[in-house]
């Protein structure tokens, strides 16, 4: 699910920055194209295509630094990373981080760092640390306590960071579950649904095995509301 909280609506990224500026694009239906970078040169290629957002992934953010995707790299080094990225282009770019490099208050202090380094989104995931690429086998995740903990954190430090920061709307929080192939689709569909209570502006489930059967699933659960696909979960 993506879409925008109350109030992100017309006029979004008057006030809001470059998280202003995502939540308007992410607010028309349709498909959103979003190349992932690694770094600053490789955003700016991405500006130079024509695309009007990027993601740093976390995969790309380990392989910089010639590290596999396996939640080796600390806060500070993907918050580096980021900081530099986001200042060497005009579009907005969102960041992956992973598991939030701990526990909620971790989560709340990488939101928060995230934002005042100019990062346009942050994606949260409910893996277990150390985490793994997303695209893997064995994966494990945190009770339901904790992840919907992690995302209330999250979205917490979101409101605190706009406030501190002057803005009209916060850095976009992307809670991302791994349920899907670590556990269940009714496990993952349950999660998202609690993420966006928790105040999630974006959901997102890994790793769709079935992706009409999540669909559909996700539908039945949300009155009739069937998510738009997009090609964001693969682009790693």
């Amino acid at each position: 699910r993506a879409g925008a909280r109350a109030g992100a609506g017309a006029g979004a990224g008057v006030g809001g920055g470059q998280a202003g500026r995502l939540r308007a694009l992410l607010e028309p239906p349709g498909l959103q194209l979003c190349p992932c970078c690694h770094d600053p040169l490789s955003a700016q290629l991405v500006q130079a295509a024509g695309f009007e957002m990027s993601f740093l992934s976390g995969f790309a953010a380990a392989a910089t630094r010639g590290f596999p995707d396996t939640g080796l790299l600390s806060y500070a080094e993907v918050l580096d990373q980021g900081r530099a990225v986001a200042a060497a282009v005009d579009i907005p770019v969102f960041c992956d981080g992973d598991t939030g490099y701990g526990n909620a208050a971790n989560c709340r202090r990488t939101v928060e760092g995230f934002a005042q380094a100019g990062l346009a989104g942050v994606m949260i995931e409910d893996q277990k640390s150390p985490k793994s690429c997303g695209h893997v086998r064995a994966k494990a995740i945190v009770g339901r306590d904790e992840a919907v903990a992690r995302i209330r954190a999250a979205c917490e430090a979101r409101d605190a960071a706009a406030a501190r920061l002057g803005q009209s709307e916060g850095i976009v929080v992307v809670a991302r579950t791994d349920a899907r192939q670590a556990a269940s689709l009714e496990e993952a569909l349950w999660r998202v649904g609690a993420f966006a209570e928790a105040g999630a502006d974006v959901e997102l489930t890994e790793q769709q095995a079935k992706l009409d059967a999540l669909l559909d699933g996700f539908a039945a659960e949300h009155g009739g509301v069937r998510p738009t696909h997009t090609l964001a979960g693969f682009c790693e």
